[in-house]
């Protein structure tokens, strides 16, 4: 689209919320926009309608068709509304939980969600204050709602906010009601259509109740109580980011046994501007900063972290010689899944039956642990609704024993369909506490992961492209990779190219295309050597960047080659970045 077409298309957009239906604060917000003599801004916030997608929404606050407001928010609930109201038309009553983290502005949207429902003759179980992402799963399948809206943008920096839908599953919303329900939101025409007078007689405040029995299943996950009883007086810092999981991931640890959880008091205030950190985002070394440094001050065994929802787990080890290491997400998920397993077969609770889950950007090395203790394991695309697929999939056929993914997310149980940092918090300081009965620390632990199943390193790189001009580059780079794929990754042919925008998988030695079992598309691309690396490229559904996954495979004989295998491995990820045109 031309620059003058573009122009005339977002003025005339800006000049409708200018009128009958819009409050003055974003009437005068629109003017200032339309009024500045940088246009960017007004572009940037109107060229396009915020996109209600297969997650949701997400995307800047502010006035605008582009942005998180109470209209664009609301249109997503009018149209959510609608659709249930047709898939369950036979139900006497429609429930839905509504709830919210700690974001500027995340009460009121939640308010005014639970408004809407209400308004359309819904039930709406609306949480008393913010709560932790896992929660809200937990609650729609305890309650027997048919639907359920987080309000929350997750780890995304403090400008932004999210809106997550949930099925009756307690899951994100997956085929066919996912483009059902966009069907239905791009059905609303304006905001003349949404109805935003709640009816408060079908709004049910709920909080201590829930909380008290998502607690109690969490510590049926229990896999070691005499371990924990031994080692009770681990210290353990947990800090929540200044988020959802200050109150209940102290009082799981509590629950589990441990007795000295040490919190970093700046971090413990909920505040959606996150004034400790640049970023509050677990898996970003300056989130953990303090945390370390009251890990120093006090000689801490262990750092946990949540994000601010509380659906992701950042975690910190004490190498051998005392200092504190960050280690990624698909560490963390091997370190909980190898124990899980372990434990499993140590308790003989073992039946044949049990499985696990990873994303198909999450470490190989996970299927080596799985093949080699007899488990099943499915690769699923990235998102927990795909590990909660799978899990819908194999009710009453298979036992989840856990899953998942490379972005610091994990899920121990199935009474919740999202990633969990409650449960898996818990979980990783009892493992602390088991290998410790071992005779091991964590970073041994790992390393006696990586000596028996094979070595493995990964990074992860991001390129943020803000905007439209940013929207159409990310377009640009996938299509130039997918029509010219390297021939060579740290000089290592590329032997196999996996497309899953149209699931074919072409061995570049043969020619030969085959076709791969996924439920559905999706806008990912895979590059594989010879000698065991894994490239993995795809456009975040939640952010404005593209990401690559780089797995780089390596040596590994004894606790001694460590270090040796991690340089060299970083090395190599460096040709690899540059090979790639991301160095």
């Amino acid at each position: 689209m031309e620059n003058e077409d573009l122009m005339k298309v977002v003025t005339e957009k800006a000049n409708m919320w200018l009128g009958e239906g819009y409050d003055d604060a974003t009437k005068a917000e629109v003017k200032r926009m339309l009024e500045a003599d940088d246009k960017t801004e007004l572009i940037d916030s109107f060229y396009r309608d915020l996109e209600f997608g297969t997650g949701g929404l997400r995307g800047i606050m502010g006035a605008g068709s582009n942005r998180m407001n109470k209209y664009t928010v609301g249109a997503a609930t009018q149209g959510l509304a609608n659709y249930l109201k047709v898939a369950f038309k036979d139900l006497p009553e429609i429930s839905v939980v509504v709830g919210h983290d700690v974001r500027n502005n995340s009460r009121l949207f939640a308010e005014i969600v639970a408004d809407i429902f209400s308004a359309n003759g819904i039930k709406v179980y609306l949480f008393d204050s913010f709560r932790p992402t896992p929660e809200l799963s937990y609650a729609i399948r305890e309650l027997g709602c048919q639907s359920g809206v987080n309000i929350t943008a997750s780890h995304n920096p403090k400008e932004y906010n999210g809106y997550k839908a949930y099925w009756s599953d307690g899951a994100q919303i997956i085929a066919p009601h996912d483009v059902n329900i966009i069907d239905y939101v791009n059905r609303i025409n304006g905001v003349g259509e949404i109805k935003f007078d709640g009816d408060k007689s079908k709004i049910q405040i709920i909080g201590e109740e829930i909380d008290n029995k998502f607690l109690a299943a969490i510590k049926g996950l229990q896999l070691s109580p005499e371990a924990v009883k031994q080692y009770h007086d681990l210290k353990i810092i947990y800090t929540p980011i200044h988020g959802t999981g200050v109150e209940l991931i102290p009082a799981s640890l509590k629950n589990y046994g441990f007795t000295n959880i040490i919190n970093v008091p700046e971090q413990d205030i909920p505040s959606g501007d996150f004034p400790t950190v640049e970023s509050p985002n677990p898996e970003v070394p300056s989130a953990m900063a303090m945390a370390i440094e009251k890990a120093k001050q006090v000689d801490a065994d262990l750092i946990l972290a949540s994000d601010p929802d509380a659906d992701r787990i950042g975690c910190v080890l004490r190498d051998d010689n005392g200092e504190y290491v960050l280690i990624n997400g698909n560490q963390i998920v091997m370190i909980l899944l190898n124990y899980i397993m372990t434990r499993n077969k140590e308790l003989g609770r073992i039946t044949g039956k049990e499985y696990i889950v990873k994303t198909i950007v999450t470490t190989e090395t996970i299927k080596s642990i799985a093949e080699q203790n007899g488990f099943n394991m499915y690769d699923c695309y990235t998102g927990f609704k795909w590990i909660a697929a799978v899990i819908r999939d194999n009710e009453g056929v298979g036992r989840y024993l856990g899953g998942g993914e490379e972005s610091y997310g994990f899920l121990a149980e199935d009474f919740c369909r999202d990633k969990d940092a409650v449960s898996a918090i818990s979980l990783m300081a009892e493992a602390l506490a088991w290998a410790k009965t071992k005779n091991m620390n964590f970073l041994q632990m790992l390393q006696d992961i990586y000596i028996k199943y094979g070595y493995s390193h990964e990074a992860g790189i991001s390129l943020v492209r803000k905007g439209k001009t940013g929207a159409e580059e990310i377009v640009a780079i996938m299509k130039s990779f997918r029509e010219n794929p390297p021939k060579q990754l740290a000089g290592s042919d590329v032997v196999t190219v996996k497309d899953y925008a149209d699931l074919n998988m072409k061995n570049l030695k043969t020619g030969e295309i085959t076709k791969m079992d996924m439920p559905t598309t999706s806008n990912v691309l895979q590059f594989f050597t010879a000698d065991g690396t894994k490239v993995s490229i795809r456009p975040s559904g939640t952010e404005p960047k593209i990401k690559f996954y780089v797995e780089v495979k390596g040596e590994m004989k004894t606790n001694a080659d460590y270090a040796k295998a991690n340089n060299e491995a970083n090395a190599k990820i460096e040709a690899i970045k540059k090979d790639l045109g991301i160095d």
